[in-house]
């Protein structure tokens, strides 16, 4: 009987302890059930994808006002056919049509560095920074690999702020004028991304939801 006494108070004591400690997780996890909500908020209907279409003005050294500047090289960069270790700072004009006098959106802002010893690939850090319309303020993340010379290049979204909190997707990037004595490219974007519902999308872009 004793012993029986015995196993039974056990259980009861690893009982008490399993809800004791299920009512603290329950009591510490209150953040934790926010987020999972907000999580569900996102899955159930809140964020969208949207397609935006605009266009980067990359004006280089040479140019009136240029927007891209070489800030490092590295030994090997004068002798390099592909400039491997050259790094620029880029504050490029973003436009909702290819011309540069068209309305402008935005910027994109970042870095760019030649990392392929055999081909033109460029490392990229950049981010598109809305200046005007109901994105004002928002920002996209574009990062990821950028070989210049193929046709079309795809790039990740790796995230942004604003309207484009917890952003994903992926960008499409294309020349669409290049000239070459004056070095100035105009280069159309197609960034395929989620976005959170409860912003507008901006009416002066190409837009598929």
């Amino acid at each position: 009987m004793a012993k029986q006494g015995t196993i039974g108070l056990i259980l009861i004591i690893s009982y008490l302890s399993v809800l004791t400690a299920g009512m603290y997780a329950k009591k510490q996890g209150r953040s934790g059930y926010e987020e999972t909500n907000f999580l569900r908020d996102i899955c159930g209907g809140k964020e969208k994808v949207v397609r935006l279409r605009c266009y980067v003005h990359d004006l280089r050294v040479g140019n009136e006002n240029p927007t891209v500047y070489t800030v490092a090289t590295a030994s090997i960069t004068p002798n390099s056919p592909t400039s491997f270790g050259s790094i620029n700072v880029v504050d490029d004009l973003v436009t909702a049509e290819p011309s540069i006098n068209s309305t402008e959106i935005g910027r994109i802002q970042g870095l760019t560095t030649s990392a392929d010893l055999s081909v033109n690939g460029v490392a990229l850090n950049l981010n598109i920074y809305f200046t005007a319309g109901r994105f004002n303020g928002s920002t996209i993340s574009i990062l990821g690999r950028n070989q210049v010379m193929n046709p079309q290049r795809e790039l990740p979204v790796a995230g942004g702020t604003g309207a484009f909190r917890f952003a994903r997707g992926y960008a499409y990037q294309t020349t669409y004028s290049y000239d070459t004595v004056t070095s100035y490219a105009v280069m159309e974007f197609n960034i395929y991304t989620t976005y959170n519902s409860k912003f507008n999308v901006l009416d002066n872009f190409d837009i598929d939801i």
